[in-house]
């Protein structure tokens, strides 16, 4: 189960290759309300992957973050990049919303239509 702390998981674009080695999820409703909220940081190699949502805000954060809507299958519905702080996202229909780091999506060169998915990684 990807929530299992001793369980590993990487979050893939199967056209590119690695996006995020730490994924954290948030599917209670405690966790997708606090998100990234009171973090001072959001690491290099990190997403919060937060579902169901098909909108979020970065009020009271403290850095830029990417964000990626998926729909259900883990096709790529919209990207935002490098969003500041007291701004709102969404995308109609999505399954989940990604927060990343900002920037991962430039390097990644994640794109709309692109499938995301979760692996398995040993480590």
């Amino acid at each position: 189960m990807l929530n299992d702390p001793g369980q590993h998981h990487g979050l893939y674009n199967t056209r590119t290759s690695l996006i995020a080695s730490h994924v954290e999820l948030a599917v209670d409703s405690e966790s997708r309300r606090r998100g990234l909220l009171g973090r001072d940081t959001f690491a290099a190699g990190s997403a919060l992957i937060i579902a169901p949502c098909s909108s979020i805000h970065t009020f009271f954060m403290r850095f830029d973050i990417d964000v990626v809507f998926v729909a259900r299958d883990g096709r790529v519905l919209k990207t935002c990049s490098t969003i500041p702080p007291w701004r709102i996202a969404f995308s109609m229909g999505a399954f989940a919303a990604i927060e990343l780091p900002a920037d991962t999506l430039a390097r990644a060169e994640t794109r709309t239509g692109d499938i995301l998915t979760l692996a398995f990684q040993d480590g």
